[in-house]
Order: C-alpha cells, then structure tokens, then sequence
C-alpha cells in the first residue's frame, strides 16, 4: 500500500515553471557557457545543448506522460520511478537522486560565492576603512559560500517551502532583468571578424566540457520536487515543465549566439563573468548570476528533503525508527523538518570542498541515471500496452527510448570511471535494501506486461512462419492432463525435465465435472497449489487446469489447443501407477483422439521406486524400428539436461532379427559425430528371435536402471495385461510411440 505524504498540497503552475526555469537559466548559463563557446566554438556548444535537450525533451515528455497517467505523490522523480520499477529498484535510484539533489544546493552556494567576489571586490576598494577586519572573509569564497548556506538553511527550516517558492518569483524577475541587459549589451569585436567554428588552444574534450554544462538541463527534475506540494500535479507537471524546457533552450542557443558575436573566444576563456562585460549595465550579470544561483539553491533545498521524506514513508531503509524520524514533518508548517537537516548537512559537506567543476560531474552523473530510469518508464510503459496506461499527455515510444539510451551512452561519454562507480554505487544500496526489505519486489507489473507483449509478438511470428512444419527442427511441445497431481508427482517431474532447455511443457490438473461456480472454485484452489509447487520445484511447465464431464472430453479440448509456444502440441504423455493397471483403461478410450490428430504418445507408469537416482536409463529398441527408436533417444537426451540427471548415462539395448550390420554402423556414425551423448561401449545388440522373451530381457538387465523405455505400438494400447504388466522389479517405465521418425543428424 502507497503511503502518503501528508504536506498541504496547495502550489499550481507557476511554482513548477519558476523552479525549473530558475534552474534552467542558473549558474551554469551565467558561469560556464562562455567557457563552453571558448573550448568547443559556437557550433560545438549549440552540439552541446541540442545533445543535452536529447536527453531532457524526452524526459519532459515522459514526465508528462507519466504524471497525467497516474496521482504523484510527495517524492516526485523516486515516487515514479519506485512505483514503475518497484520500491528496490526505485531506493537505489532514488537514493541517488537525493544525494544529486542535495548537493546541487552546494554547487548553487558556490556559484553564489562566485557571483559575490566583484561586489566583494567593490567593498574592499571603497570600504576598507569601515569594513577593514571582514575585508579578507568577504574576499574568501569558501568562507561566502559557508556563511550564505548557513542564512538559506535557517530560512528554510524556520519558514519552509513557502517562503522559497515566493521568493522564487522575484528572482525570476532579477534573472529576466539581466538577461534583457546582456541582450541589449554591446560587442567588442566586428560580426565580420566572428568564427563559429573555431576554439581557443589546446581546449578541453567535447564531453569534459558537456559535464561541466550538464547540471544547467537539470532544471526539469526541480519542478517535478514539488508533487508532493502541488493541487493538481497531473495538470501542473506537464505544463510547467515543458514550459521551462521550451524557454531554456531558445535562451541557451540565443545566450551562445551572443557571446561568439560579442567577446574573443580568449576572453570568453579567461573571464567566467564575461557576461558583464557585454551587458548593457554590467553589475546586473553578478546579480543576476546571484539571484540564479540562490533560486537553484532554494529549488534544491526544497526538493531535496522531500524526496528523502517519501523514502522514509515507504519504509527503505531498515531501521523503522530511522525511517520514521525521516519521514517527520514540522507541526507548524508540515515541512520535512529532519530531512532538511540531512539535506543541509550534506550541502554543507560539499559547499566545504568548494570545486565546482567537481561537484558538477557528481550531480551530472546521478541525475542522468534519474533520466535514463524516467524515459524507459515510458518507453516500457508503452511498450506493455497495459490498459491502465491512459495519459492525457501522449508521448511516443522512439522518443522515450531515445532519451534512454542517450542517458546511458552520456553517462559513460561524460566519465567512465565515474559512471561504472555510480551504477556500483546503485547496485549496492539495491542489493543492500532488497536484503533488509524482502517484502518489497524488485520488479513490477511494468515489466510482467513487457514479458507479455514479448511472448505474444513471439507466438504470433512462431504460429506464421512454422506451425507444426516438419522442415524445422524437432522438439517436443508436451502435454500431460491429469487428477493425481496431488498424489503423485512423477508425471510432472518428466514435464519439468522435457520443458527445462529444449522443450515446452504444459501440466494439466484434471477436475471431473460440469463448468459451475463450484467446480471452478475448485480449479481456482488446484491452481493456487499448482502455482505455489511450481514455484517450489524451479520449474519452466506451464501449469493449468481443466474442467470437463469425462476424462475424454477433456483430452479432446486440449489436442486442438496451441502450446504456450505459439504451436501446437506434438505429444501427448499419460500417466498411469503400476499397481493399479485398470488405469490404463480410460488411456485406452483417448488414444484414438491422439493419434488421429498425429501426436507422439509417452505412457509413464510409476512404481515405488520412482525415478530412483537419476543415473541411468535404459532404452529398449529394435534396430530396424527408427520412428520411436529416435524419439526415445532424444527424450533421454533431453532429460539429461536437466540439473536432476547430471552426470547420468544413456544405454541402449537394440534388439535385432538376422542382420544388424547396417544399424551399428548408423549408431556408431552418429556416436562418432557426437551426436549422441553415448559411448559405444554403452550399446548392447540383442537378438531376439520370434520364440525370445523381450519382457523377461528387460527385467533382467533394467532391473537397476533409473528410467527404462520401451517402444510400443498400435496395438499393444488394447493389450494392457500381455505388454504393459510383468514390470515390477523395476523404477519407472516410459512406454513411447512415435508417429514419424525425428531427425538425429
């Protein structure tokens, strides 16, 4: 059961649009694309922001999609991705979504302090003698940044998301202001004179670069932190988010067009506040720069805490005290008052180390992984045709992968290292949560549907291009229907080995009667067992059940039935105990329905012994027999495939009349070839004249053998008392017709 966040939901559009926009047009846009212009050209940063948006636009769009599909709860990115991919999968990301979030507070404080040092340097000039012993503290960026994160953490833990989200407003007006200043700023250099391709000397990789602007896309994410604060997220989401994005990225390609046009590449290089020296009033750039980084700052410091808090409320972490003290909101304004605290004591942790091209690829990396596990949400959810996927906003599946795999591809591009360490880092909090949370899946109903929409597409192609055609290569596509499965489990053994590599197999739980509210209770109880001893013997059967009047009737259902494969079932095995040969009779009235439908029949009579050790088997032959003969041998074959047969061995006793020349070179030829998983000395040729005794051969030399088969044909079906009894002395018996001869070279 989802957990809800109990915040007062009472923010709309606007708030999502300020917080992803303030991101969006923030410190980086203001610090580092003249850097970029400079070691990449105009051409190269325009590749740059088209590269990104890549990214970014499908991930809008999946953001949309998803919030106009399904309520967001508090949590926004981790609460989609959690109940998409499940609560383990959705920890491990959202974990590091959290931490990218809290210290992208840090990379916006250290911005701040950069914006700080030209009026820093302006008081030092003309205040010296009022401000002399502070002189060197304001002129200390790290001590600026310390002190600034010091004031926003007080603000927001005294006055909450509120006061952030109102003084958000402003600082958009500020960042507006001084972007219309640089706009109407002049140039330093003639247009003729302008080269859009060129860089600086000896400039930094393309994707060295790409890391360093990367968290100016990021902007989507912080709208979408706001979920849990918001009205109506379903409308506010998609709007505000695909809003920010459409604006940021004219703003970005207008901003680099700008520079290349105004300023050297050099000093474009070697100022990082070049912007001010084009603006039209040139203290509006480190205001602007100030105002941008403190509203990124305060989104982050928002958002941060809050999806913290949604993990706490769904119990991820193993202590239920710890997740309780998470998830604890302030009485007086239902801020996630011990998340902040986690959330600024991280900051302050990074705004300490004060690199700020470090802490960038730190927030590049994770929230790349967040965007990766968005679009293929989308990607999947489209891709499962699950019914209750019913957006208003529409996305398209090629968009969503896209923005998947550039994610992907970007993250190991950007820094291998790193992005091999974050996934690690990833793995370990999934393999560490699902140990302390064994009650939460891994994996949800999101991919059950894709496995869905696989095995249909897949039986469609199979049923089109090869149902039932005797050109390919044989394999069984078994079927047993029987009312002992709760008795007796030998028939669904020789299921699970027919089914475990090579073949399918489905095992069918028998109720007599006719279809009504009782009898299907009851099928729905036998299901229930069936599923739950499936689980328990590692299975690949396919298990069901059918209700029918007579055992007839139901073998006549199931031989016009496909197999889960797409095919149609090809041998039909029947079960009968040893000591109850009358059993044989109802077998008896059903073989002439498989025959006249061309199935291969395997008769299975079980004994005490069972299947004893799994070690030996034993096949009974004649030479001049290769119909069933080849069938038995790639049945055997196939049981030793089985983790239960290792290490077992095939023998073959082929009986003969007069001549057998012709069929020990065929055997041996197909031994040599490695065809048959059996030593020649494993082959024993028996001759058997009209006057032998075959069944008292069998007795004597499969007395110790784990599983014996023997032919049988037409006929013997009416003969139960001559061919099928006289067996006691040994384990099981696979009794085998076959209807054609199966390939073995």
């Amino acid at each position: 059961m989802d957990h809800k966040i109990k915040s007062k939901a009472t923010l709309g559009t606007g708030p999502v649009f300020t917080t992803a926009i303030s991101t969006i047009l923030g410190a980086i846009l203001f610090l580092r694309f003249g850097y970029a212009v400079a070691h990449t050209g105009f051409l190269g940063t325009v590749a740059i922001i088209l590269l990104g948006h890549l990214v970014t636009i499908p991930t809008a769009m999946a953001v949309a999609e998803i919030a106009t599909n399904q309520k967001v709860e508090g949590g926004g990115a981790y609460y989609i991705i959690s109940r998409s991919f499940g609560l383990n999968i959705g920890a491990a990301i959202g974990i590091a979504l959290f931490l990218s979030q809290a210290i992208s507070v840090a990379f916006y404080i250290i911005a701040f302090a950069e914006s700080f040092m030209p009026f820093a340097e302006y008081l030092s000039q003309n205040y010296a003698d009022v401000l002399g012993p502070i002189i060197p503290y304001i002129n200390n960026k790290t001590i600026v940044a310390l002190v600034s994160m010091g004031l926003l953490s007080t603000l927001m833990l005294t006055k909450g998301a509120n006061i952030g989200v109102k003084a958000l407003y402003g600082i958009v007006g500020l960042l507006v202001l001084s972007l219309i200043m640089f706009f109407l700023g002049g140039s330093n250099i003639n247009y003729s004179e302008v080269n859009f391709v060129s860089t600086i000397d000896d400039p930094d990789s393309f994707f060295r670069v790409f890391t360093i602007i990367f968290p100016a896309f990021t902007g989507i994410a912080a709208g979408l932190g706001l979920s849990g604060d918001l009205k109506d997220p379903k409308k506010s989401i998609p709007k505000g988010t695909l809003w920010a994005t459409g604006v940021g990225i004219i703003v970005y390609l207008l901003v680099a067009y700008k520079l290349v046009t105004s300023a050297s590449l050099e000093d474009l290089a070697a100022d990082q506040l070049i912007m001010g020296e084009i603006a039209l009033w040139g203290p509006i750039i480190p205001i602007g720069l100030g105002a941008a980084a403190l509203s990124s700052a305060i989104g982050s410091v928002i958002i941060a805490p809050r999806t913290l808090q949604a993990l706490g409320i769904d119990r991820i972490f193993p202590s239920n005290g710890l997740n309780f003290w998470v998830s604890k909101e302030s009485k007086s304004n239902n801020e996630p008052i011990n998340a902040s605290i986690i959330s600024i004591v991280i900051a302050f942790t990074f705004v300490a180390v004060g690199d700020i091209n470090f802490v960038a690829e730190v927030i590049a990396m994770f929230f790349m992984a967040t965007y990766a596990a968005l679009n293929s949400i989308s990607f999947l959810e489209h891709f499962s045709a699950d019914p209750s996927f019913r957006p208003t906003f529409r996305s398209h599946w090629y968009i969503s992968l896209t923005g998947a795999l550039f994610s992907i591809w970007l993250m190991f591009k950007m820094n291998t290292p790193f992005a091999i360490l974050s996934i690690v880092f990833m793995g370990i909090i999934y393999i560490y949560i699902s140990h302390n949370n064994k009650d939460k899946s891994g994996f949800v109903k999101l991919f059950r549907g894709v496995i869905y929409q696989i095995s249909r597409q897949l039986q469609v192609v199979v049923q089109k291009n090869n149902y039932n055609n005797p050109e390919y290569y044989w394999r069984p596509f078994a079927v047993l229907v029987d009312d002992s499965t709760f008795q007796r489990r030998d028939g669904y053994d020789l299921m699970r080995w027919i089914s475990m590599r090579y073949g399918f197999g489905t095992y069918i739980h028998y109720i007599k009667g006719f279809l009504n509210k009782s009898t299907h209770e009851d099928a729905e109880k036998a299901m229930k067992q069936l599923i739950t001893m499936n689980k328990g013997a590692d299975s690949n059967v396919v298990i069901d059940t059918i209700v029918s009047p007579s055992y007839t009737s139901a073998i006549a259902q199931v031989v016009q039935l496909s197999s889960i494969s797409g095919k149609g079932h090809n041998m039909m095995i029947f079960e009968y105990f040893r000591e109850n040969i009358d059993e044989l009779d109802k077998i008896n009235e059903v073989y002439p329905l498989t025959i006249s439908t061309n199935f291969d029949v395997c008769i299975l009579s079980t004994s005490y012994r069972r299947f004893g050790f799994n070690k030996n088997i034993h096949i009974w032959m004649a030479v001049d027999s290769h119909k069933t003969s080849s069938l038995m041998i790639l049945l055997a074959y196939i049981f030793l495939g089985h983790k239960e047969w290792k290490n077992g061995k095939i023998k073959i006793f082929a009986t003969f009349q007069g001549e057998k020349d012709v069929e020990i070179r065929r055997l041996n030829r197909l031994i040599l070839n490695r065809r048959l998983p059996i030593s020649p000395t494993n082959i024993e040729f028996i001759e058997c004249i009209d006057t032998c005794n075959l069944k008292k051969m069998i007795n004597k030399h499969s007395m110790e053998a784990d599983l014996t088969m023997i032919e049988f044909k037409e006929e013997n079906i009416n003969n139960k008392e001559d061919f099928f009894s006289g067996y006691n002395l040994l384990a099981n018996i696979l009794f085998v017709n076959s209807q054609n001869e199966k390939e073995l070279n």
